[in-house]
């Protein structure tokens, strides 16, 4: 039987007895009026047991009592005996988890909404010089590097940023943040020290090997010309050698100048001007025509006359890169389209072809340094593989992107979108 039940029935038989009685005794009244009494003040010495218990943290065995109070006191312990249980096996996970993390060769920091430090690991207490104290703290109070005070402000986290250890100005961190939460942030910051000093030596390289390449090629490329001045043509093999000669030394050429082009891009601090953009496009394209088999393959549309700050004969060089592919790759009399124009927040040149096109699973790679897509064409294309890269670092500089769209056969679009904050007129 349910304890419940048995307390009504209790009830009811102690009812019934004082019923009787006071029938027979003619104190019906008093005796119910004490019977009540008695059940409230007896429910309210066990509640005040009761909320004395609960109290003091529910700890230890509840006070012996019987009936329903004994079944209330029952659950309760066995509740709190069952948290008492979930927290400890937390506790643990907790514990494992921050071992973890303090193992982490990255730094991590947990940042609040207001840019607050809530939790750092050892390696962020190690490259930052933070102390746990700082818990509560702004981080930017404490990291003061304008770039990394930028990153924060504008919270593009899709980016990384570079700066200095403020412990050590030799070592390099790349620091990137991750939104998990609700308004929380994951700061993480790698040691990229060594990724960096290779990655100038790889510049330095190809800046030497690229200039010391150009006397040798400049001494072949005179010569093969003074050859071809005195050829008098008596020769079929001599002639054809010297033509595949010729076209070789300037596809050397036109790598070297490539090379140097990203070296100077990657190391040299650009001129910067107010551009006149719409001129620089007409320019480009009088040039395109001009040199194309077919002419009137390339149709300018300038839907805004707003020049953009940078340096000329870069953005130059990536808007004739990205014209010559699409003359490349597209049919002989195919047309390219060419816009000049400006949305709210940009201004976008695209370059639209209808030419071969490029799969979903090349176009992230495209503008790697001589990475070249695989297809099958009746004839071959000649080209570096530097121009897109060229093109990528040039919008980087500019604080532009490239946005590409393409579907295999039928064509593409390249989009350098600039941000408002260019336009200079």
């Amino acid at each position: 039987m349910e304890v419940w039940q048995k307390e009504i029935i209790n009830a009811l038989l102690l009812l019934l007895v004082v019923s009787i009685v006071g029938v027979s005794t003619g104190l019906f009244l008093p005796l119910m009026l004490l019977l009540t009494l008695y059940f409230l003040i007896y429910q309210l010495y066990q509640i005040n047991r009761f909320e004395h218990w609960i109290k003091t943290g529910g700890r230890g065995k509840y006070p012996k009592i019987k009936g329903i109070w004994e079944e209330i006191y029952f659950h309760v312990y066995r509740l709190r005996k069952n948290e008492r249980r979930r927290k400890k096996k937390l506790s643990k996970i907790i514990d494992q988890f921050r071992q973890s993390t303090e193992a982490l060769p990255d730094a991590a920091v947990v940042l609040g909404e207001n840019d607050e430090i809530q939790w750092t690991n050892k390696a962020a207490r190690d490259v930052f010089g933070l102390q746990q104290t700082d818990r509560g703290q702004r981080i930017p109070n404490l990291i003061r590097f304008p770039e990394f005070i930028e990153y924060l402000r504008v919270k593009n986290y899709s980016e990384v940023v570079f700066l200095p250890s403020p412990v050590n100005k030799r070592i390099t961190l790349e620091v990137r943040i991750v939104n998990y939460g609700a308004g929380l942030r994951l700061l993480l910051a790698k040691d990229v020290t060594q990724v960096r000093i290779i990655e100038n030596m790889r510049k330095d390289f190809v800046a030497n090997v690229s200039h010391e390449l150009r006397t040798p090629l400049t001494v072949l490329r005179g010569y093969l010309e003074t050859l071809q001045d005195i050829d008098e043509g008596q020769s079929p093999l001599l002639t054809a050698s010297l033509q595949q000669m010729q076209g070789q030394t300037e596809r050397m050429q036109h790598l070297v100048d490539d090379l140097l082009l990203l070296t100077r891009l990657e190391t040299q601090q650009r001129k910067t001007v107010c551009v006149n953009v719409p001129s620089l496009l007409n320019q480009i394209c009088n040039e395109g025509d001009a040199l194309a088999e077919i002419g009137n393959r390339i149709q300018l549309t300038l839907l805004t006359d707003v020049h953009i700050m940078g340096d000329e004969h870069e953005l130059r060089s990536a808007f004739t890169n990205l014209l010559e592919n699409a003359l490349k790759y597209s049919p002989e009399e195919a047309v390219v389209k060419v816009s000049w124009y400006r949305s709210e927040t940009e201004v976008v040149l695209d370059v639209i072809d209808v030419g071969e096109g490029i799969t979903s699973a090349d176009i992230p790679r495209i503008t790697e340094r001589f990475y070249r897509a695989e297809v099958k064409r009746d004839k071959k294309i000649s080209g570096t593989g530097l121009g897109l890269a060229i093109v990528k670092h040039v919008l980087m500089r500019h604080d532009g992107k490239l946005h590409i769209t393409s579907e295999l056969g039928k064509g593409s679009s390249f989009s350098c979108r600039f941000p408002s904050k260019k336009i200079c007129n």
